[in-house]
């Protein structure tokens, strides 16, 4: 059995997929789909991993304990970023919605396993931050296939990662990656919202390709 053959209208929704994954802060409180989420899931363990090592581990937080502990977590940490700014900038800052963590239905923190031996440590001798790289693509992998099917995701940066690690109880040698907002948008922009709300202009820098 050979490959499947992709036409022409397959890649134009491929590159509509792609830019309409945009990260989601705002967020319906209805409830997500469970055979939806574990299809994204599924998606995500279909990502490329250093050695085959597939490293990561989803962790859903649902106790309401645990989720509020993150959300106080983040309200110090964007305080603490907004006081690193000069007084326009700080308060354009404070302006900006930066986490869905209240309205979101799904919280998923990501994990790279650093104490894996699936794939005998192949290929990340050298580079061994291959391993939460390959988190990394399991994360992007997830969040296509959720907005595939109509699901928004917001990646929360502004986040203490031993904190986060600490409230949510996992193995120490768990390192976290991501921590994700998922649920159906309220609203729908092909545009990046940083650029929408005027925090940075248009940069297409790195859509460049550079020759050596």
């Amino acid at each position: 059995m050979g490959p499947p053959a992709f036409d022409a209208a397959f890649l134009h929704d491929l590159d509509a997929l792609f830019a309409w994954r945009r990260d989601v802060r705002r967020f319906r409180t209805d409830p997500v789909d469970e055979e939806a989420l574990r299809a994204c899931l599924a998606a995500a363990h279909h990502a490329p991993s250093v050695g085959n090592s597939r490293p990561w581990r989803f962790v859903r937080v649902a106790d309401p304990g645990r989720r509020r502990a993150v959300a106080e977590n983040f309200a110090g940490c964007n305080a603490a970023a907004a006081a690193g700014y000069a007084a326009d900038r700080a308060a354009q800052y404070r302006g900006l919605k930066l986490a869905g963590l209240r309205e979101a239905p799904v919280h998923l923190a990501a994990f790279c396993d650093a104490a894996t031996e699936t794939g005998l440590g192949l290929g990340r001798a050298s580079m061994p931050e291959t391993l939460a790289y390959s988190v990394v693509g399991a994360v992007q992998c997830f969040w296509l296939a959720a907005r595939a099917r109509g699901l928004g995701v917001g990646w929360v940066s502004i986040l203490e990662p031993e904190a986060v690690t600490g409230i949510l109880a996992v193995p120490e040698t768990w390192r976290l990656v991501a921590y994700l907002c998922v649920g159906y948008p309220v609203e729908e922009h092909l545009d990046p919202e940083l650029e929408r709300h005027g925090w940075q202009p248009e940069d297409r820098r790195g859509s460049e390709l550079h020759e050596r």
